[in-house]
C-alpha cells in the first residue's frame, strides 16, 4: 500500500475509461503506472493474468529493462493512474527504500506466476527444450 500512499494526491493523474487500454503489449517503454482509482487488469496474449487494485502498479518491467511492454493493461472500471517516468522511478528507488522493496516483491511474484504450469506466460518462458 506504500505506492498508493506515495501517489494518491499526485497532481499528474491520468484518467482512463473502463475498457480502454493504459498501454498495449509491444508499446514503447518508459513509463510505469500506479493505480489510484478504480480497477484494472493485466493481459498477456489476450488472457487476464492479474487484477490491479488501489496502489498496484504496472509497466515497471518495461521501465527497468527499457524494452517494450510485455503485457497489456486495461481499465476494468473508470480509473486514474499516477504516471512514473524513469527519472522519478530512479529517485523513488534511491530515496524511498520501501518503494524499491515493493517493486522487487511484485517483480518476484509476477516472475513466479509466469512459470507456474498452466499460466499464460509459462509456455512462452519455458526453459524446457523440444
Amino acid at each position: 500500500m506504500l505506492c498508493y500512499a506515495l501517489f494518491r494526491n499526485d497532481p499528474r493523474l491520468v484518467a482512463v475509461r473502463a475498457g480502454t487500454p493504459v498501454f498495449v503489449e509491444g508499446d514503447s517503454p518508459g513509463l510505469m503506472y500506479v493505480l489510484t482509482v478504480g480497477k484494472a487488469r493485466i493481459l498477456v496474449g489476450g488472457q487476464e493474468v492479474e487484477r490491479l487494485h488501489l496502489g498496484d502498479f504496472a509497466g515497471e518491467m518495461s521501465l527497468v529493462e527499457r524494452v517494450p511492454h510485455s503485457a497489456t493493461v486495461e481499465a476494468v472500471t473508470d480509473c486514474e493512474f499516477a504516471v512514473v517516468d524513469e527519472k522519478r522511478f530512479d529517485f523513488l528507488v534511491t530515496e524511498t527504500p520501501g518503494f524499491a522493496i515493493d517493486i522487487m516483491r511484485v517483480l518476484a511474484h509476477r516472475l513466479r506466476n509466469t512459470h507456474l504450469p498452466g499460466s499464460p506466460g509459462a509456455a512462452a518462458h519455458s526453459t524446457e527444450r523440444v
